[in-house]
């Protein structure tokens, strides 16, 4: 069975790329529009891994990552960071609330599957 991922990002064409490219490499993909949007859809559902965008309305990436991290069930999932955000020290805040990658926008959606295959180890 394929590995699900959620994708979280209040830009439609991120979305649409990002999805093109994960369900071209054969996972399944639920998109979210925001933090709020991608937490209460991680919560709901059961994914392998989330994809999000840093700056985004309702709720930020790094607090949906925090509320997430806070959830035993959600604690072992890998979170990557896909953003244009490319400062030091939000990096080392993203690490600390507990994310496990970071990708730079603009970014190539092969490198997003290639995270993706070493990220879920398939």
């Amino acid at each position: 069975m394929s590995a699900h991922i959620l994708t979280v990002d209040d830009s439609a064409s991120i979305r649409l790329t990002t999805k093109i490219a994960l369900t071209g490499a054969g996972y399944q993909v639920t998109e979210a529009v925001d933090g709020l949007d991608g937490l209460n859809k991680a919560k709901a559902g059961t994914f392998d891994m989330i994809v999000t965008d840093l700056n985004m309305p309702n709720m930020n990436g790094l607090a949906m990552i925090e509320a997430l991290r806070s959830s035993p069930a959600h604690t072992g999932i890998p979170i990557i960071f896909l953003t244009t955000e490319s400062d030091a020290e939000m990096k080392s805040r993203a690490k600390a609330a507990g994310a496990t990658g970071w990708i730079t926008k603009p970014f190539d959606p092969e490198q997003l599957v290639k995270i993706a295959k070493k990220v879920l180890g398939k």
